[in-house]
This record gives structure tokens, C-alpha cells and sequence, in this order.
């Protein structure tokens, strides 16, 4: 196997505050995907990774040396931040063009690259239009294009279904999917399983800083399938959904207040399944689903005890 992320005994503090502690992991080519609740330490494992914190203590080595200052290392490297930072009245075209450029690229080389990465990720027709008018899914695609267009050997996703409507969730979820697919390596970050095993069956467990597993999907879903999952939906028609939920999903329970749906089920599939299926037949009603941590929270505790 080929590692393209590899740490020892690496930890990063921020005055008394541990984010990592004592790391060891080896991470190989393919998709991995990066499991924790809010706060376990993913994004700043990331940030090290990507040389832009330094190791309190222990090292780490991205596609064979040390990340940071390295530019040899950096320049491999694709990044999807959490999140955006847009010129909003920039088109999609113009920001990954002017990131090519700032990359070095000279001008013919930057709009080909340009091109190619949104080509990628679907989004050729809308290239040209202000990025303000861009959904959610599309501003989330047009970020990994600008990850993508230096065509790095390794990419970093932090929590891209973030916010998502379920169309914008599977589009994202199949272009992890693809750029797998096609050799690229692509360490995804999330709080929710059901989004790591959208794309990948390779997991590695994170919890206040440290590595509680590193291993397939599966076993990971038994332990989290025995608690309650909670899922809440910005929706047009709360009780319309409601009703739905109630009569076909076999949800625990269902709330709504102020636009919010909130589900609680132990089985997250159907609900997820039930979801894309509304988003299908009535276009517009559902805005966005957010996944709250709560039974991934249950897991880690009951590991940790």
C-alpha cells in the first residue's frame, strides 16, 4: 500500500487546549474518510497536513515529506475549505482562474485548467455566471474545482455535504465517488457516517483529539445503528413532511417549529432514502438537511468509557 499521510505521535495544542493528541496513523491511496464529531480534532489534522499549522509535538509526512514551508509537498495538494470565501460577483470561471494564476500559472495554462476542473465537477454550462447566483451545491462543486485544477495527487475535502439539499448531497457524493474512481487520493471529513459510506468503505475514527478506530464502514455502523439518529430538515411545508415521515419512514418521532422538520429514527437509510425521494417528486420543498452528531457522540462515549 502506498501511504500518502502518515503521522507519529502527533499532537497539536493551542495554549491549554489539546485538538491532537499523540496521532498515529498511516493513511493510504483511495478514499478515506475522516469520522468525528464537531470539535474531535478533523479540521485542525487537516490544517496540519496541509503545512498550515506546525506540530506542538511528533511529525507528519504528506506524499512523503513534511508539509510545511514545502512547496514541493503543497504543490500536490488539492484543498475544499469548509468554508467559502468568494468574490461573490466573480463568475465560477473567474475565481478558479484567478487562483490558477496565483498558483503561478501562466495565462494560457490557467484557462485551460480552469476549464478542465469545472468540466469535472459538472459545472461547464454555469462557469460564467456570478458565483451569488450559484446554489449551495454548486458553490460546494465549484470550490473542489479550484482544489482540483492544479490536478493534485492528493485532495482534502472539510465537510463538503455540509448544508447540502439531498440533489446537492448526491452530486457531491458522486464526485468523490468518481474522482476516486479515476486514481485521485481524497480524504473526506464529516460527523455523519452516512456520508462517509456514500463514498467510501476506509473510516478513521477521531474523538477529542485522538484515534479511536481505523477500519471499514461496517463495523463502525453497527455500534452507531444501536442509537438514535436525529435529522432535521428546513423544509417549505413542515406538516406536509411530517405526514410523510409518519405514514412511510417507521421514524421514532417527529417535531416541527419555524420551517424545521426534526426526525428521530434508528434507521437513517430509510429516512435519507424517504428524503431524496420528496426532494424528486416536489422540487423546492426541501432547502437543506442538517444532521446533528448526537448518536455519533453516544458511540464515542461508549468507547471511551
Amino acid at each position: 500500500m502506498t501511504v500518502v499521510v502518515q503521522s507519529t505521535e502527533l499532537s497539536k495544542w493551542f495554549g491549554e487546549v489539546v485538538a491532537l493528541n499523540n496521532l498515529d496513523v498511516s493513511i493510504g491511496t483511495g478514499v478515506t474518510g475522516l469520522l468525528g464529531p464537531n470539535g474531535a480534532g478533523k479540521s485542525t489534522f487537516i490544517k496540519l497536513a496541509l503545512g498550515i499549522y506546525t506540530p506542538s509535538r511528533g511529525r507528519i509526512e504528506v506524499l512523503g515529506g513534511p508539509p510545511h514551508n514545502n512547496r514541493h509537498v503543497l504543490s500536490r495538494i488539492g484543498y475544499c475549505p469548509e468554508t467559502d470565501t468568494f468574490f461573490e460577483k466573480m463568475t465560477g470561471y473567474e475565481f478558479v482562474y484567478w487562483l490558477n494564476r496565483h498558483w503561478g500559472m501562466y495565462p494560457r495554462e490557467a484557462r485551460r485548467a480552469a476549464e478542465d476542473a469545472i468540466e469535472q465537477v459538472h459545472m461547464t454550462g454555469r462557469m460564467h455566471d456570478p458565483i451569488d447566483e450559484y446554489s449551495m451545491g454548486m458553490r460546494q462543486r465549484i470550490k473542489v474545482a479550484q482544489a482540483l485544477a492544479t490536478r493534485p495527487e492528493l485532495l482534502f475535502l472539510d465537510e463538503p455535504m455540509s448544508g447540502l439539499d439531498p440533489q446537492g448531497r448526491e452530486e457531491m457524493y458522486a464526485l468523490v465517488r468518481r474522482l476516486g474512481a479515476q486514481g485521485l487520493s481524497v480524504i473526506v471529513s464529516s460527523h455523519i457516517l452516512y456520508e462517509i459510506e456514500r463514498v467510501t468503505d476506509n473510516v478513521m475514527l477521531l474523538y477529542r483529539g485522538s484515534m479511536l478506530a481505523h477500519g471499514r464502514v461496517r463495523q463502525i455502523r453497527e455500534l452507531i445503528d444501536e442509537h438514535p439518529h436525529t435529522i432535521t430538515v428546513e423544509c417549505a411545508n413542515p406538516r406536509l413532511i411530517a405526514s410523510r415521515f409518519l405514514e412511510e419512514s417507521g421514524a421514532m418521532s417527529v417535531s416541527f417549529d419555524d420551517g424545521n422538520l426534526t426526525l428521530r429514527t434508528r434507521d437513517p437509510n430509510a429516512c435519507y432514502g424517504l428524503l431524496n425521494t420528496i426532494a424528486e417528486e416536489e422540487p423546492g420543498q426541501i432547502r437543506a438537511i442538517l444532521c446533528a452528531d448526537d448518536n455519533l457522540q453516544a458511540v464515542f462515549d461508549y468507547l471511551t468509557k
